[in-house]
């Protein structure tokens, strides 16, 4: 291997992507538990306004909280998966980039001798 040679450089790359992809699932999944919290919230807050079951205003606090806190860590969330979606185009670009300036020779297609 020679000093400008990509290769370890392209597998460097590899290993952020994936890094960045396992971060992105983690973003989903807490985008898909916000949105839930959102929900459950809004549920509870309008089951308590109505006086459905006779729960009292710690329920309704609570549920106000819940749905806060949903949409704060929504927002967060949604806004690191732009990042981090931003930083695997720009990693897989630049894996692109040093893969095609690797001077790749072909091997042509020979019956194999069997001794």
């Amino acid at each position: 291997m020679t000093e400008d040679d990509p290769t370890d450089e392209i597998s460097d790359i590899e290993a952020r992507i994936e890094a960045l992809a396992e971060i992105a699932e983690r973003c989903r999944k807490y985008i898909l538990a916000s949105k839930f919290a959102i929900g459950a919230g809004a549920a509870l807050l309008l089951v308590t306004v109505l006086g459905v079951f006779g729960f009292g205003q710690t329920a309704a606090l609570g549920s106000i909280a819940l749905v806060l806190g949903g949409i704060v860590s929504l927002g967060s969330n949604v806004s690191t998966l732009r990042q981090t979606e931003d930083a695997i185009r720009s990693a897989e670009a630049l894996r692109a980039q040093l893969i095609g300036s690797i001077d790749l020779r072909v091997v042509a297609d020979t019956p194999m001798k069997l001794v």
